[in-house]
């Protein structure tokens, strides 16, 4: 009996994986080149509208960053139809709610509404591109938001700075070298027109991408879609600048003092390829077999067995120009960070020259098969999704096709790319340590 059920609760994930792998969607262009996306999905009466902007801190200059991130916060302030501080009340009086977030490589907005909202959410999202109030009340405004939203999380909080102490030290010519919320000094140095002329250039139909997903009557999306983007003139066409580091041959040291902590951390981070790359779908296998979890291998070494770490784990930061694997650790009271190097050295040497076990290969794919389904299990992820897949990737249909990807990933592959990027030569080892003030008090 006990094995009748285990094979019915296997049939049952299978059909379960199969059927969310497969996302229905429609795709087409306005003349302004804004691109659309459909996603029909009736199984409840609500429904995703979304725009995302390609446009990131990347895409900032070195004496003028956070304006990607401004940006997420000033267009809400208000439209030349909705007044400044209206915005958020229209959303909830109507049933929905509504947010917005930035990387470096994309900016994101979007509502959700029960479906007979839809025509609002369109209408919504067609005044931020068109109408935005774009004025000094307003950049005031948010400049202060921003600052707080700064402090609070970023330089008052435990290991706020621990990106930005990566990045400095990995990257000399790429923009990912700076925050994504980028400089208070650059942003009171800027004038309004700074502001404007950022915003004219970038959101535009023809940089952007709008994803309709839910419960909706698609002919009638479409009439809206045309009536209220359709008069959107078309801007000057977006050309992104390229930036190529130079490969990383000899493992670079630094330290960071964070007044805001009291146990000392370790990270070692190592370039590695786009998030576009085969080899970064790869990545994000090697970190799962290392951290993924308490029976991972470097959290059973080094928390588990040699009760050399309170905390260790590793993750592929995927990005679009080029990602950043991190594996770190906080040592336990009277450990070291060099002890705590050696132990995961030791760890990532044997995913380089063995085969993990076959067992261990499937719980990989049992993991990322689950870690799917969740991921497209509403409409708001599956909008989001959509989208990231559109504008980062070039291939709205890797939605459908993603997890073939991590099922075509062999025992032999994650031992070679582990052996082609996370080598003691490529790496950046960063020692997060408290600041001296705060380490004698």
């Amino acid at each position: 009996m006990k094995k009748t059920l285990l094979s019915l609760g296997l049939l049952v994930t299978a059909i379960t994986a199969t059927y969310a792998q497969h996302v229905e969607f429609e795709e087409y262009d306005l003349s302004n080149g804004l691109h659309v996306i459909l996603h029909q999905d009736k199984s409840a009466p609500v429904v995703a509208t979304s725009v995302m902007y390609h446009v990131g801190a990347k895409d900032e200059t070195p004496d003028r960053t956070g304006f990607a991130h401004f940006f997420e916060h000033l267009l809400f302030e208000g439209t030349q139809n909705i007044g400044r501080g209206q915005w958020d009340k229209i959303v909830s009086s109507n049933g929905g709610q509504s947010n917005a977030n930035t990387t470096d490589d994309r900016t994101y907005y979007y509502e959700i509404f029960p479906s007979n909202n839809l025509e609002l959410a369109i209408w919504m999202e067609s005044e931020r591109m068109l109408h935005p109030v774009i004025n000094q009340i307003g950049v005031d405004t948010q400049r202060e938001v921003v600052k707080e939203e700064k402090r609070m999380r970023y330089e008052n909080v435990p290991y706020g700075q621990l990106l930005l102490a990566v990045k400095n030290n990995l990257f000399e010519k790429h923009p990912y070298r700076w925050q994504t919320i980028g400089s208070i000094e650059h942003l009171n140095a800027a004038t309004l027109d700074e502001f404007i002329a950022f915003h004219d250039k970038f959101y535009i139909p023809n940089n952007a991408v709008l994803v309709i997903a839910g419960d909706f009557d698609k002919a009638q999306a479409k009439k809206w879609i045309e009536m209220y983007f359709g008069s959107i003139p078309k801007g000057t066409d977006v050309v992104k600048t390229k930036y190529e580091e130079t490969p990383i041959t000899k493992q670079r040291n630094a330290v960071f003092e964070d007044p805001n902590i009291q146990l000392p951390m370790l990270l070692t981070a190592y370039r590695t390829p786009s998030m576009k790359d085969r080899d970064a779908y790869v990545l994000e296998m090697i970190a799962s077999v290392l951290s993924g979890g308490k029976s991972s291998r470097l959290y059973k070494k080094l928390v588990d067995d040699e009760k050399i770490a309170l905390e260790v784990g590793s993750f592929n930061f995927s990005q679009e120009d080029y990602s950043t694997y991190f594996i770190l650790g906080i040592p336990m009271s009277g450990k070291t960070n060099e002890e705590m190097l050696a132990s995961i050295d030791e760890e990532v040497k044997k995913i380089q020259t063995e085969l993990i076990s076959e067992e261990d290969y499937q719980k990989l794919q049992n993991q990322f098969e689950n870690e799917f389904i969740n991921q497209n299990s509403t409409v708001e992820n599956v909008a989001s999704s959509l989208a990231s897949y559109y504008m980062l990737y070039k291939d709205v249909n890797l939605i459908n096709k993603v997890l073939d990807i991590y099922r075509s990933i062999t025992r032999e592959e994650i031992r070679d790319v582990a052996n082609k990027y996370l080598n003691n030569n490529q790496r950046l080892v960063l020692d997060y340590v408290p600041a001296a003030t705060t380490a004698q008090e």
